[in-house]
């Protein structure tokens, strides 16, 4: 947990804003570090996590959280935490084994005809069940469903608009009936890309997702290049409805990972765009 960045976005595992989708992003860089940022906080803030992680294993994330602090295995035993392990999902269905009994949330590589409608079940389930007034059952916070990263599932053969339509059940759910957060990383491989009308591919997702989310974090290198003091930049940008439109306001920070977590510093000027 990186208590800068706590502080940039005003919140602290006791006090922080429900109902909001936190998308993170990154171009030319990588923004996991945020992913293990917000894993942690929400696990310190006693919330139930839901974690769809599609690129690592359970051990990566584990070994980092430990470092941070926090203990993915102890949550998983205590029910805190829901954890996904996509990879290994994956082979059992693509490499099937008789003892092997995984998981239907991964269904879609088998049928591609079910579409996420499982994986959005599996999320469903686990946010919605708290165990609250179950005798020796703990009870947990607002829920939080994290993904890591959601740009995989297009690598799987699932459409950007099916991982969008996945990302506003979910969001339908966690945020808005549940007053939960959901946190999706989603990258964006090479150059930024001119909008050439195509529905589908990376940038497509992102810019969908943009629109969906209200808070952004954006992570990309140092527009002069490698240094060995700044690891790269990441721009912040809240998202507020109000009465007389879309209230936008930016600010950009650079930063440098460290082992046990990160510094930011330098902030840019903001921007504030009605």
């Amino acid at each position: 947990m990186f208590t800068e960045l706590n502080s940039i976005l005003n919140a602290t595992p006791d006090s922080f804003t429900q109902g909001e989708f936190i998308l993170v992003s990154d171009r030319q860089s990588d923004a996991s570090f945020l992913i293990h940022h917000f894993l942690s906080f929400y696990l310190r803030a006693r919330c139930k996590v839901c974690f769809l992680g599609l690129v690592q294993s359970f051990s990566h994330y584990s070994a980092i959280s430990q470092r941070l602090g926090v203990s993915l295995t102890q949550a998983r035993e205590k029910g805190q935490l829901i954890f996904l392990e996509g990879l290994k999902e994956s082979l059992s269905i693509l490499i099937p084994q008789e003892t092997t009994t995984g998981s239907q949330a991964m269904d879609f590589l088998r049928d591609p005809t079910v579409g996420l409608q499982r994986l959005y079940e599996f999320v469903r389930s686990s946010v919605s069940s708290d165990g609250g007034g179950e005798e020796g059952v703990e009870e947990w916070g607002p829920p939080v469903l994290l993904v890591d990263d959601i740009s995989v599932l297009l690598s799987l053969g699932v459409s950007a608009g099916a991982a969008l339509d996945f990302s506003h059940y979910c969001r339908a759910t966690v945020c808005s009936q549940l007053q939960g957060n959901i946190v999706m990383l989603v990258r964006c491989h090479g150059e930024e890309a001119e909008d050439d009308g195509s529905d589908e591919g990376s940038e497509w997702l992102l810019k969908g997702l943009t629109h969906q989310c209200s808070l952004t974090l954006h992570v990309q290198g140092l527009p002069t290049g490698y240094c060995r003091d700044i690891h790269g930049q990441v721009e912040v940008c809240w998202r507020r409805r109000r009465g007389d439109g879309q209230h936008t306001q930016k600010k950009l920070f650079q930063y440098k990972v460290h082992d046990k977590g990160a510094s930011f510093f330098a902030p840019g000027t903001s921007s504030a765009v009605l």
